[in-house]
């Protein structure tokens, strides 16, 4: 191995051996570049579900262990003593966002604690890393990773086939993987950590959904889908001789192995024309079962069969409940699932049926007969084996009130994943392209009752956020979503009833309210016809459409007048237009490029802000005219409430106007800015509160809330708020915004893990990333203060004071820095309300404080309590910190006074 790791990248790549292995989770929070922190408490607004979930599986080590994978928005772990999904990929940031693509996810059969995951969003260009295993020895609180040298497709067309990755239950070293893009079966035989192709395999699969793509996304080979093991093979300890693998491939669709991995071979007598989405093994009857389709979904299917493969005898049996035969055939099948308890009895799914409903189909015996979730009576009315109680989602009805024979709520759709619980006949769950959907009666179904069928996906987030308002009054969230429309969110912690009801959006990719008169609010989505755009009077509990102009083919973006009298909007195919009014009629606007985004004002109603093309436009008369400014490297902009003509840009860096776009500065520390929004603002200030998602030269996102303003007018104190491991979010801050009701809360949207909330969890304090002066306090009666910097000691003896002080100037940049300041109580009686004292020696001047309240007199400086941090006790200390401007030196003082009293300088 030694010899191994010393071989070129490309002599490595040839051999197909994979070395790359490095930890997932990092160990400790990363590190603000600001020098700032506080923790916050971050949490989901509540919608459950939402997306497409291809993947559940339900680990054979342990009794209600379950995974569920997304296609976009992670891996889920469920909780059965809070009837939750556990997020188990939040420590994924910006720089890996793709591994919140989950391909395929296993658990260890005979190792509860092990789980592996195949991660990586797109195989083309829109992901620039390749896939990555990731293996878990704590049921994924935290992950290793060993990087593939190609990439994976989490969200890529037959996602939904599988698992790819599976581990071997006579010896779990042995695990397999199953490649798109023609990259074969990799095989690792270290629990995950190493991987290498299996040379002697002999087909990666030549099934593409659509050759002529020229995006590379549905052109792509599918590749190798899944990998099960004959478990009767060998005995434990030793890697199972009987694999069976699937291809896709409408011709060779399985093969199998019966030396453990060594040769392969195309399985006789096999059925053509058709892709194995599943195949499941009987290992007590001995029977290989294949739920076949002639695309690769998840959202097509026309034909497909079922079909039931002897182990012992060769033979091939056709079990479909519907063969492709046949004149009602319009579907092909996926979802299989065998009853471990009874592995007579077996369920499988329709692939796709999208009129009137997906099809779920039951056998007891073998497949020779079924029964179906649901049959037709007289048409168009139909008979029901189950009962749908969506309580707990009631926006999964989608509003709707259709005509028979559709019914609403619909029974799902792209049902890939269907799984009958191992330990228990009575549970089955499903993926659906919303939610996931359960039962724990299902053996009404064979008794002539009926099962009720419920939402199971609480905690499970996975819409994509594409806007987010939080207005002054009414309901303090709404949003704008990808798929499902987005919500008006009454109670943040509740799932609301419904999406956005007429007009319906598909999705929605604009929303604004008009400042002065937050009940006026505006969309703008995509939708298949008219209308693109839609107002409310009542804060958004109900809508109506507004007329369009010609040309227009998607929502774009939308702005109200600070006092809703008047709107612009940019929709996609068309040109910017503005009207007087509630969209009755539109006319062009002048001076603005096709394809602006638009803002309003939030003070001024006649004020408006475009920006295209890399410059900022304003309209200073309705968005009627607009006049070119400067250019600007920024995609969004956000203008601040209360202050005309303040906006901040966002893009390659960090910009701010104050003189309503006439001119733009550009932050000197700030690389790369993705949004920004604004909440309450601090107690005693009147500049909002103002949170963004940005890097710093390091180059690593993050979410921050403003501070402070520095001497050149921009953002100088950026205090770090999504500090914690699992707190990183993926591709997150499409959209983000404060909350100008309560101060510090903040929403921030994600592409996949739903809409966050946080609120601060403690104080603000500063980091310390390169070695510091630390002092420690001794117990004894004779004091002596240790000073240890850079690896040097020196010890001194010094009377006792009642308190020391320590200092430490925690960030620097030209004319400005961060100070903190801890104050430690030496006596043996408690500090009530405290006042500390110093004098700065080269002209330094506090500009804002936290955890502490500042003052200054010329030179002199004093600090006293809040009211939450008055009482310092024996023995104990406070801590607060402070942004200052300096000039020329920056020397630290080193007299202090505590209520008057000598404090020792640390």
């Amino acid at each position: 191995m030694k010899r191994l790791l010393a071989l070129t990248a490309a002599a490595v790549a040839a051999l197909g051996v994979v070395l790359v292995t490095a930890a997932a989770s990092p160990a400790s929070p990363p590190l603000s570049a600001s020098g700032i922190v506080q923790p916050h408490n971050w949490r989901n607004v509540e919608i459950a579900g939402g997306g497409f979930v291809p993947g559940i599986v339900f680990s054979p080590a342990e009794k209600d262990l379950i995974y569920a994978r997304t296609d976009i928005g992670g891996a889920y772990r469920w909780n059965q003593a809070t009837g939750r999904w556990i997020p188990l990929l939040d420590w994924v940031g910006w720089d890996k966002w793709g591994y919140n693509g989950v391909a395929s996810i296993a658990p260890d059969p005979k190792n509860a604690d092990k789980v592996y995951a195949a991660v990586g969003m797109y195989t083309n260009s829109w992901d620039p890393n390749n896939g990555a295993i990731l293996r878990s020895s704590d049921r994924g609180a935290t992950w290793q990773r060993t990087e593939l040298p190609f990439k994976v497709g989490g969200n890529m067309p037959g996602r939904g086939m599988g698992e790819r990755l599976s581990v071997d239950p006579n010896d779990g070293r042995v695990l397999y993987f199953g490649a798109p893009s023609g990259k074969g079966l990799w095989r690792s035989t270290d629990s995950g950590v190493t991987w290498s192709q299996v040379a002697s395999f002999p087909n990666p699969g030549n099934y593409v959904a659509d050759p002529n793509d020229p995006n590379g996304y549905a052109n792509d080979i599918q590749g190798v889908v899944w990998v099960t093991y004959d478990p009767r093979s060998a005995t434990a300890g030793g890697p199972s001789k009987t694999i069976y693998v699937g291809v896709a491939d409408k011709e060779n669709t399985v093969y199998r192995s019966t030396d453990a991995g060594a040769t392969w071979t195309r399985l006789a007598g096999q059925p053509t024309g058709y892709i194995a989405h599943q195949g499941e093994l009987d290992a007590e009857g001995g029977f290989l079962y294949l739920a076949t389709s002639d695309t690769g979904g998840p959202y097509d299917g026309g034909k497909g069969d079922v079909w039931k493969y002897d182990t012992a005898t060769g033979a091939w049996t056709q079990i479909s409940p519907v063969p492709s035969s046949s004149s009602d055939a319009y579907f092909g099948y996926s979802g299989l699932t065998i009853d471990r308890q009874d592995p007579g009895t077996l369920m499988v799914a329709t692939q796709i049926s999208w009129w009137p409903d997906v099809i779920i189909f039951r056998s007891t015996d073998g497949g020779a007969t079924w029964t179906r979730a649901w049959d037709f009576t007289s048409y168009p009315e139909r008979s029901f084996r189950y009962t749908m109680d969506i309580s707990s989602s009631p926006w999964l009805s989608w509003g709707a009130n259709p005509q028979p024979p559709e019914t609403s709520p619909k029974l799902g759709w792209m049902v890939e994943s269907l799984e009958i619980d191992p330990f228990d006949s009575n549970r089955m769950m499903y993926g659906t392209g919303a939610t996931i959907y359960g039962t724990t009666d299902l053996l009404k179904w064979d008794d002539g009752g009926r099962i009720t069928i419920k939402p199971t996906a609480a905690g499970l987030e996975e819409t994509a956020v594409l806007d987010l308002i939080s207005p002054p009054t009414g309901a303090p969230l709404i949003s704008g979503l990808g798929d499902i429309g987005g919500f008006r969110h009454t109670d943040i912690t509740k799932v609301p009833p419904l999406m956005f009801q007429q007009p319906n959006f598909t999705t929605t990719t604009s929303l604004d309210y008009a400042e002065k008169n937050p009940s006026v609010i505006v969309r703008s989505g995509n939708v298949d016809g008219s209308p693109h755009v839609a107002f409310s009077t009542d804060g958004g509990a109900n809508w109506f459409a507004g007329s369009e102009p010609g040309g227009v083919t998607g929502g774009g973006t939308v702005a109200a007048s600070a006092d809703g009298s008047r709107f612009v909007w940019s929709p996609a195919g068309a040109a910017v237009h503005h009207s007087v009014g509630f969209g009755n009629t539109w006319t062009p606007s002048t001076g603005i490029p096709v394809g602006a985004v638009v803002e309003s004002d939030r003070v001024n109603p006649n004020k408006f802000y475009g920006l295209a093309g890399g410059r900022l436009y304003t309209s200073t008369d309705g968005g009627a005219t607009f006049t070119a400014g400067p250019e600007v490297a920024a995609t969004k902009l956000k203008a601040v409430p209360g202050h005309e003509g303040d906006l901040w840009l966002t893009g390659d860096g960090l910009f701010r106007s104050t003189d309503s776009g006439a001119t733009v500065r550009k932050n000197k520390w700030v690389t790369k800015a993705v949004s920004v929004g604004f909440g309450k603002a601090a107690e005693g200030k009147t500049y909002p509160a103002m949170y963004t998602v940005l890097a710093f030269e390091d180059g690593r996102l993050g979410v921050y809330r403003m501070e402070g303003f520095g001497f050149d007018g921009l953002a100088a104190g950026f205090v770090h708020i999504n500090t914690g491991v699992n707190q990183q979010y993926g591709n997150m801050g499409e959209a983000i915004t404060g909350d100008p009701r309560v101060y510090g809360r903040v929403y921030l949207g994600t592409n996949g893990r739903g809409i966050l909330v946080a609120d601060p969890a403690g104080n603000i304090s500063t980091t310390e990333p390169f070695p510091t002066t630390t002092t420690t306090i001794p117990t004894t009666t004779s004091s002596s203060t240790t000073t240890s910097t850079s690896g040097t000691t020196t010890v001194t003896d010094q009377p006792p004071p009642g308190c020391s002080v320590q200092y430490r100037v925690a960030s620097q940049w030209g004319g400005g820095f961060t100070g903190s300041v801890k104050i430690t109580n030496r006596d043996t009686r408690a500090v009530t309300g405290w006042n500390l004292g110093w004098s700065f020696a080269n002209g330094q001047k506090i500009t804002n404080s936290w955890n502490g309240k500042a003052s200054q007199t010329g030179a002199a400086v004093t600090v006293s309590n809040e009211g939450w941090n008055g009482t310092i006790a024996a023995g104990s200390t406070v801590e607060f910190g402070f942004q200052a401007s300096w000039q020329g030196s920056n020397v630290a003082p080193t007299g202090f006074t505590l209520n008057g009293r000598t404090c020792l300088a640390g």
